[in-house]
């Protein structure tokens, strides 16, 4: 029987059956929650360790509103004209807007940890930009990738206007350890095997060098 059924749709398992419409819409309403409860499952692995221990803990102090979209949504952007900010926010719109929220600021971080690194430029649009002059050898594969820079969609550039802002204005790194490195999932970089990794955030992987900053 089970193989016979195998892979059948839930009409005709219906047809089958003998089952009633409104028995069939129940089931239909059924593999939807299903669904629905999968993709929540899957969000919530997606949540950084340090988001779960600070969320939980009784003195928490730091704000979790950052990570939600409709607060990024209605917050005021100061910083708009500076070069830093727009710098950041093109990263974080070409490098991660089909990321998390938590994905997104992950990439912050580790724009604005080589900022503080001794081994990295010593701001945001440097750092963004280095060795863009020697074409593929750029630090972000977007800066010389030869698309443009423009941020067409218009929700995206709002976030990542919003995180940047956050990040500018002393934002908490708590997603990556102090992570100076990233890359997708689907790719191995040589120096990954020599790195420490310290997250993994959606299809990112965050790594930390050895060396003291």
């Amino acid at each position: 029987m089970k193989t016979l059924f195998r892979g059948a749709p839930l009409a005709a398992l219906a047809v089958i059956f003998g089952l009633t419409a409104p028995a069939h819409a129940e089931l239909q309403a059924q593999r939807g929650l299903l669904m629905a409860l999968n993709a929540e499952r899957e969000a919530i692995r997606q949540i950084p360790a340090s988001v779960v221990r600070r969320a939980t803990r009784a003195d928490a102090n730091a704000p979790l509103d950052r990570y939600d979209p409709e607060w990024l949504r209605a917050q005021s952007v100061t910083r708009a004209g500076s070069e830093a900010h727009m710098c950041l926010t093109q990263a974080i719109y070409h490098e991660a807007r089909g990321e998390s929220i938590p994905g997104q600021y992950a990439v912050a971080e580790v724009i604005l940890n080589r900022v503080d690194s001794v081994f990295y430029p010593g701001s945001v649009c440097a750092v963004v930009n280095q060795n863009v002059s020697r074409g593929r050898a750029c630090q972000f594969s977007y800066a010389c990738d030869g698309r443009s820079l423009s941020m067409r969609d218009d929700e995206a550039r709002t976030i990542a206007e919003a995180i940047a802002e956050v990040m500018l204005t002393d934002g908490a790194r708590e997603l990556t350890g102090g992570a100076t490195h990233f890359h997708a999932t689907f790719v191995r970089p040589n120096w990954a095997r020599v790195y420490e990794q310290t997250a993994q955030i959606g299809a990112h992987v965050f790594y930390r060098t050895n060396r003291a900053n």
